[in-house]
């Protein structure tokens, strides 16, 4: 029963996550990413990892979700107004993929190959255990995360401001 709850929770989110991608309305792709977002929730039910579950529902699903919206609201994506970025712009977007390349590679660092996450294991997904994995062994990967974080918070003000002519 739980392989046919994997592949259903799967297949959800790979579909979901093209819909994002291919969505002309940025609404209708944040509705998907939700999907998406839920559907990996499930997954980290089927990891015994229930906290971490709980607070993707409630961080990525709920308050960046809400975020997103305002944003995409808040920015007119109309393109006849809409006025081409600067270099400055296009350099900046570009250092924010290389720190997101950089913390992705380096959290992939130290991965392993899950066996089996049954019975031997029943703690994998514990308060714990989890604090202690983040901040140990990914302490560098956790704070370029949320430099890049920052990063994209000033960038979503950059875009939204006016330009003072």
């Amino acid at each position: 029963m739980t392989l046919y709850i994997f592949y259903f929770l799967s297949f959800l989110a790979v579909l979901s996550a093209f819909m994002v991608v291919y969505s002309k309305n940025p609404v209708h792709s944040v509705l998907y990413l939700i999907i998406t977002f839920f559907s990996i929730a499930g997954h980290y039910i089927l990891l015994n990892a229930q906290f971490l579950a709980a607070v993707h529902v409630i961080v990525y699903a709920g308050a960046i979700m809400v975020l997103f919206l305002y944003v995409i609201m808040m920015l007119n994506l109309n393109k006849d107004t809409e006025a081409q970025k600067s270099n400055y712009l296009k350099l900046a977007a570009t250092v924010a993929g290389g720190i997101f390349m950089i913390v992705f590679i380096g959290s992939l660092k130290g991965v392993e190959k899950i066996e089996n996450l049954s019975a031997a294991n029943q703690s994998a997904g514990l308060i714990k255990n989890l604090g202690q994995v983040l901040y140990k062994d990914y302490m560098l990967p956790f704070e370029m995360a949320s430099i890049l974080f920052l990063s994209a918070m000033v960038g979503a003000v950059m875009l939204g401001k006016n330009e003072l002519k």
